[in-house]
């Protein structure tokens, strides 16, 4: 379902939407008000955390994607640092502490319904901490290049493409 449609009512006055096109698509408009509805862009926040010629991965608890692993991330809160959410969900995800170093790249599309749009890759450098999966994390763990285990995302994919 896209985010267009999950909107039903008007949140300035409460009256029930209908689609209409607007600036080229399809978009919920109220009647009423004349409110139109703009979906915002999700965005997520990764770590590529090296060490000794391996990375750290987080093997995923939950669908989409359960058991298969990709780098520490998650989504950007609202009017966070994009760098900040990156050391937060590294953190979260595998107790490590990180400072982030950099930016590798940003990656867009959707790649799944309750995925990110845009995905902000981080270099980081560790600090502190005790490995250990957390959060949505089912296991953290150190791969080396040539050993990597199935991956969830393309995107992931080629940030460690880059990085090999």
């Amino acid at each position: 379902m896209a985010a267009q449609d999950e909107v039903r009512f008007c949140p300035r006055c409460g009256s029930p939407v209908t689609q209409q096109e607007r600036f080229g698509r399809l978009r919920p408009v109220c009647p009423a008000c004349r409110w139109i509805h703009f979906a915002d862009p999700k965005v997520a926040a990764a770590v590529l955390l090296t060490q000794a010629g391996r990375v750290l991965l987080v093997q995923r608890a939950h669908p989409p994607f359960a058991g298969l692993w990709t780098l520490p991330a998650g989504f950007v809160d609202a009017e966070e640092d994009p760098a900040l959410a990156a050391a937060r969900e590294c953190w979260e995800e595998t107790g490590l502490q990180v400072q982030i170093d950099g930016i590798l790249g940003i990656k867009h599309g959707r790649e799944h319904p309750r995925g990110a749009d845009f995905v902000i890759f981080y270099r980081a450098s560790l600090q502190g901490g005790v490995l250990s999966a957390g959060d949505d994390a089912k296991a953290a763990q150190w791969f080396e290049r040539g050993n990597l285990p199935a991956l969830a995302f393309q995107s992931t994919r080629e940030i460690l493409a880059d990085w090999q």
